[in-house]
């Protein structure tokens, strides 16, 4: 019969949660990544989602998502990055602890995305417009320009 993992302690989990976050954003940043760099960074993305997880609340769970959905949009992989972002949203709509007034917007973002690079014009267009009436609530004008920075490196 199979073991479950090791309890790590929320502070363990915690710290591999962010570390494994920080590290996908590393290789995000790498032009002409090799092969094994792109197998580390859906690695690192689904650990740091996992360990979020097991010590999270709602919003950890849902930008885990949406940084899974980031990576396989960025990898061109539209099916598990419109998974991934289908999952962000319907977590963020159930509500639930931890939500920031960005959140909305960054997993319409995420959708936006993800339709991109299967080539769905009318999700881009839709997904945007949500995205963008999401910014409207959004009050940290460092937040809102991030998501419009993204939004506007999103092919139409």
């Amino acid at each position: 019969m199979p073991t479950q993992p090791p309890d790590l302690g929320a502070e363990t989990h915690r710290a591999l949660g962010a570390g494994m976050y920080n590290r996908t954003w590393e290789l995000m940043a790498i032009e002409g990544r090799t092969a094994e760099q792109d197998d580390e960074l859906i690695d690192t993305a689904h650990a740091s989602a996992w360990h979020w997880r097991r010590v999270g609340n709602a919003a950890n769970e849902a930008r885990g998502h949406w940084l899974c959905s980031r990576v396989y949009a960025l990898l061109g992989r539209s099916e598990p990055a419109l998974h991934h972002a289908r999952r962000a949203v319907a977590i963020v709509e159930a509500g639930g602890e931890g939500f920031e007034d960005w959140d909305a917007a960054a997993v319409a973002e995420s959708m936006a995305r993800a339709f991109a690079v299967a080539g769905d014009a009318s999700g881009v267009a839709l997904w945007k417009s949500r995205a963008r009436t999401a910014l409207a609530t959004v009050a940290e004008d460092d937040d809102r320009d991030v998501i419009e920075a993204d939004l506007a490196s999103i092919p139409d």
